[in-house]
């Protein structure tokens, strides 16, 4: 089987997503990307499982080899830093239960490796993310262009093989 990367954008609302089929003269295709959206009203609970139920969902439709995560970084408000750690921690699950190959980015490596530059604005990083893999349009929502872009850096910062 050849080597596909599942990138995720961890939320407990919406989480972004966007497979990749590496190539290796570097023409990367977009298999798919999306979101994942939880129960507006649901607890955590049952938002944690539509995330894990998704993200099962995807890892059996596509058979990733390689999870791509954004890592945890720290808000302004506390309580935002560990929801926002419980989504990723379901990830990381999802990603563990499927045996697949975990590598994580702050999200200031995502955005240098993607942009150029650490700060860039999400609409930098979604235009980027329509040049380097050739797409007509940005991916939309905002969360899926980010879990393209977060599996692209797992792609363009490996060492080669």
């Amino acid at each position: 089987m050849s080597e596909r990367v599942l990138g995720v954008d961890p939320g407990t609302a919406v989480t972004g997503y966007g497979v990749i089929q590496p190539s290796p003269d570097g023409r990367h295709r977009l298999v798919e990307c999306g979101v994942i959206r939880t129960p507006v009203r649901g607890s955590l609970g049952q938002r944690l499982l539509a995330i894990h139920d998704g993200l099962t969902e995807l890892i059996d439709r596509h058979q990733p080899t390689t999870l791509a995560v954004e890592s945890v970084f720290f808000a302004r408000n506390v309580r935002t830093t560990v929801v926002l750690g419980h989504a990723r921690g379901v990830v990381l699950l999802a990603g563990a239960a499927a045996h697949l190959e975990i590598v994580e980015f702050p999200p200031a490596t995502v955005k240098k490796a993607i942009v150029g530059a650490g700060g860039a604005a999400k609409a930098q990083v979604a235009y980027m993310v329509q040049q380097l893999l050739r797409l007509k349009t940005p991916p939309t929502p905002a969360d899926s262009a980010d879990g393209v872009a977060i599996a692209l850096t797992h792609l363009l910062t490996r060492s080669p093989v």
